[in-house]
């Protein structure tokens, strides 16, 4: 999975091409966490962001055809909503018997490692376009 992304600053935005497979990542993240959260209120504190934003603003923009790269312009808020998603979902995957990297893989398709190097891509990618 390519998970170095690029992003040029949009005005107070940021905007950036998108894999189809980076946008399933995002989207599964968000959906996971939507539906694990117990409460709005526990979503915020996870997310920093409530369903309704979850969901409208960010789960469904990310869907697509899971076959083609897409534009976006995303937000610093955005980004932050999204980067707190990927790093929160590994945590839900543990036990009194340590993390299941199968049980994660099986729920997410994808590899604990994809979603870290996502996490850090999109720090690196605002850093870069952020650089005076």
């Amino acid at each position: 999975m390519r998970t170095r992304i690029k992003l040029t600053r949009a005005g107070e935005a940021f905007h950036g091409r998108l894999t189809a497979t980076q946008t399933d990542l995002m989207g599964k993240a968000l959906g996971l966490l939507d539906d694990w959260a117990s409460t709005d209120e526990a979503l915020v504190v996870q997310l920093g962001a409530d369903r309704e934003e979850v969901r409208a603003e960010l789960y469904d923009r990310l869907q697509g055809d899971h076959k083609t790269s897409r534009e976006f312009t995303l937000t610093a808020r955005e980004l932050h909503v999204i980067h707190a998603a990927i790093t929160a979902i590994a945590p839900m995957f543990l036990s009194n018997r340590g993390f299941s990297e199968e049980g994660f893989y099986n729920r997410t398709s994808f590899f604990r490692e994809n979603f870290d190097a996502m996490a850090l891509s999109i720090v690196h990618a605002v850093s870069e376009a952020t650089a005076p």
